[in-house]
């Protein structure tokens, strides 16, 4: 049986996941989606609702900022840039992750023997 990634578990870390590819370069919705399928090795697939209330939240914040691009590619598509503010939310958040990840191995894949 193949594990799965509940949406459940990524919940938490949409923001991070859309802030590390802003961060990596400006992006717009579909693409960032299609990043996400592609860099979870299709394990994870982000439904537009979901990512655009990520837009809202992160614009909001002050994370990321939005601009309309040109028509040389068909139809105009919003841009994100993630700002400096967003930069630190980032590496704040990653910081973060390191930090819960290892408590939760410890928590899940400790043994009681090993701490008496």
């Amino acid at each position: 049986m193949k594990p799965e990634i509940s949406k459940e578990t990524i919940r938490g870390h949409t923001t991070t996941i859309v802030l590390n590819i802003l961060n990596q370069g400006d992006s717009y919705g579909y693409a960032i989606a299609k990043t996400i399928k592609t860099l979870s090795h299709a394990a994870y697939d982000i439904n537009e609702a979901t990512l655009y209330t990520v837009f809202r939240r992160l614009e909001k914040n002050g994370d990321i900022t939005s601009y309309w691009g040109n028509e040389t590619q068909g139809g105009r598509r919003k841009y994100y840039r993630i700002s400096p503010q967003g930069q630190a939310t980032l590496q704040h958040n990653i910081d973060e992750w390191h930090f819960a990840k290892q408590v939760i191995d410890d928590l899940i894949l400790g043994r009681i023997d090993e701490h008496e």
